[in-house]
């Protein structure tokens, strides 16, 4: 069976749906239950739910040959993996927030804080401008507001937490969005199977987009 690690949440239940419809349905899945593993074997597959930040961990490792895996992830990582395919699922951007008066004083270094350096660090090196990275793991939004940081580089969805904190979009880093990767040596050995589910995956989200329009 082809294993396909799925990160658990919304995201994944919303990836799921794709999959089922792309022919690939699991009804245990879709039990309430605690249970991490689910089969269908007339479907060819197995489904496990890992944390997101894992998904690349759990492909990459060869325990899963293909899962969904979110740019930013594969940005910051740079995983050995094959991308596939853009879901079109999870949509949101990654960029720069501060206050609304922020003006970025040239003559100092900026001081950044955020989940995601590598991104950050990136961004800044093609402007020319020297950083001070400022690695947080959760709200970030505090940075700015104590003084922390001048600015934040993190994942905006809404924008509705930013603007309750008196933060706002400065900048666009890049879009974001929920990716299909394989294990470079399952690719290989399962190719046919993998460019089946992915070939079939594009028609599902080609069909939701014509719908949508």
């Amino acid at each position: 069976m082809l294993n396909i690690a799925l990160p658990k949440g919304r995201l994944g239940e919303q990836v799921y749906g794709m999959l089922k419809e792309a022919g690939y349905p699991c009804p245990a899945l879709e039990q309430p239950d605690r249970r991490l593993i689910f089969e269908n074997e007339k479907a060819g597959v197995r489904y496990f739910w890992v944390k997101p930040h894992d998904v690349t961990i759990y492909v990459e490792r060869g325990a899963a040959d293909v899962g969904i895996a979110g740019k930013d992830i594969l940005l910051e990582y740079s995983p050995e993996l094959f991308e596939l395919l853009d879901l079109k699922a999870g949509n949101c951007r990654m960029c720069v927030a501060g206050p609304a008066d922020f003006r970025d004083n040239r003559s100092r270094m900026l001081r950044v804080a955020t989940k995601f350096p590598r991104i950050a660090g990136d961004f800044y090196a093609e402007k020319s401008r020297d950083v001070e990275l400022i690695k947080l793991n959760g709200s970030i939004e505090l940075a700015p507001i104590l003084g922390l940081s001048d600015v934040i580089v993190d994942i905006v969805e809404t924008g509705r937490t930013l603007f309750e904190n008196g933060l706002t979009v400065l900048e666009e880093v890049c879009p974001i969005s929920a990716r299909l990767v394989a294990n470079p040596a399952a690719y290989r050995f399962r190719r046919e199977e993998i460019d089946t589910l992915t070939m079939r995956l594009g028609e599902v989200i080609k069909a939701s987009g014509e719908r949508e329009n």
